[in-house]
């Protein structure tokens, strides 16, 4: 990733993007399984930031335009974080597989980091990994994301942070599909997930491009 990933030529997009979120524009948020289905079969309403979470992404997204991803103060994050997030984004924990927000989320979007907005993965790498978290096989902006070796359970991983918010993330394997090979098994406690459909309102409409592709919209790959 690019340690600036909001080039000036998306001005007029992010000025426009303050306005529509001035005048009061918001959605309803939920958590889904699929496009097409819950987990109890009902079907499954699409996912969208509401007003409030608009608003925080937006000032994240001003944030990283000035190249500054300041992390918040440890006061702050207690306040504005859930326990779970905080948990696992500050302390290194890990949420509970098939028990959390994204695992199964297959609309198309952003994953931007919880703490600092900094944009991390696409929906057009996820795949279904069959673990119970949100898997990638690649980060969106690899610029924004670091990795070290872990050791905490008695064998060698290699975990990833993001690299402005220092946010844990998850971990990286080997055992993931083609075209990298790779498994990104992130948590969805350290994510926070941007429509394609807001990504103008909520400052990143320079990744429009990735959705307007024939196909992007389509739900995450099985390998």
């Amino acid at each position: 990733m690019d340690s600036n990933p909001f080039p000036g030529s998306h001005m007029n997009g992010f000025i426009g993007a303050v306005a529509l979120v001035t005048i009061g524009a918001a959605a309803v948020a939920t958590t889904g399984r699929s496009i097409a289905h819950t987990g109890d079969g009902a079907p499954a309403r699409p996912v969208a930031l509401t007003s409030a979470q608009l608003d925080t992404t937006l000032t994240q997204t001003i944030e990283a335009r000035k190249m500054s991803y300041k992390k918040p103060s440890d006061a702050e994050l207690k306040k504005r974080l859930t326990p779970e997030q905080y948990y696992v984004t500050q302390q290194s924990g890990t949420e509970a597989p098939f028990h959390n927000q994204y695992w199964d989320n297959h609309e198309p979007g952003l994953y931007v980091d919880i703490v600092t907005g900094e944009p991390l993965f696409s929906s057009t790498d996820k795949f279904e990994s069959g673990t119970g978290w949100p898997s990638f096989t690649k980060p969106l902006e690899p610029s924004n994301i670091k990795s070290q070796t872990d050791r905490t359970i008695g064998m060698d991983r290699t975990e990833i942070r993001s690299a402005h918010g220092d946010s844990h993330l998850g971990h990286v394997f080997d055992d993931g599909p083609p075209p990298t090979g790779l498994r990104y098994c992130m948590n969805s406690a350290s994510l926070r997930f941007i429509p394609a459909s807001q990504l103008d309102q909520a400052g990143y409409g320079q990744y429009d491009t990735l959705f307007n592709k024939s196909g992007a919209k389509t739900a995450a790959k099985k390998p």
